[in-house]
């Protein structure tokens, strides 16, 4: 998606918490697809704050760069620095969350939240009723959620094609 809306995008760096082995999964899943996008894919550990827009600034030292955001504590108490750096650096990045592109950041697509709760209801449900946790199937997420940002794209000089935006769950003007 990321490709698609800013082409010149050559480099990526994942933003993750690298002791979050998830992050660190969804890195290691990213470098191994990247050469089937024509982009190089690196890391971007933080760990606090001050971590984040020194992370971004050095970053973007080189051209043609863009940045995956991963999921984590930090990422999204902290989204309005990376939101921010990202704009002011000219980075577009893509989200895990619907609430990263509604406070500004360019694309956002993740699972939906609310859907993933009322699954987990049908969970403690059937607990309650005598399902023994250990027996439950582990369920992935069965619906995911994109949604792109125009202003945000307009700011970084990008043109979501029309195509992507049929795609998208929710455009925000």
């Amino acid at each position: 998606m990321l490709k698609e809306i800013a082409p010149a995008v050559r480099r990526v760096a994942v933003v993750h918490v690298p002791e979050i082995t998830a992050n660190v999964a969804f890195l290691r899943v990213a470098e191994a697809a990247s050469a089937a996008f024509d982009m190089t894919v690196s890391g971007a550990g933080v760990r606090n704050a001050a971590d984040m827009e020194r992370v971004l600034a050095d970053f973007a030292r080189e051209p043609n760069g863009g940045l995956v955001v991963t999921p984590s504590p930090l990422t999204a108490t902290r989204r309005e620095v990376i939101i921010e750096s990202a704009a002011r650096l000219r980075l577009p990045a893509v989200y895990p969350f619907r609430f990263y592109a509604a406070s500004g950041g360019l694309i956002s697509y993740g699972i939906d939240q609310t859907e993933l709760v009322r699954e987990a209801a049908s969970y403690v449900d059937r607990i309650l009723r005598g399902a023994s946790p250990g027996e439950l199937p582990v369920q992935l997420p069965s619906k995911y959620h994109l949604v792109i940002n125009i202003k945000t794209a307009r700011v970084l000089g990008l043109t979501v094609p029309h195509s992507i935006q049929l795609l998208a769950d929710e455009v925000i003007e």
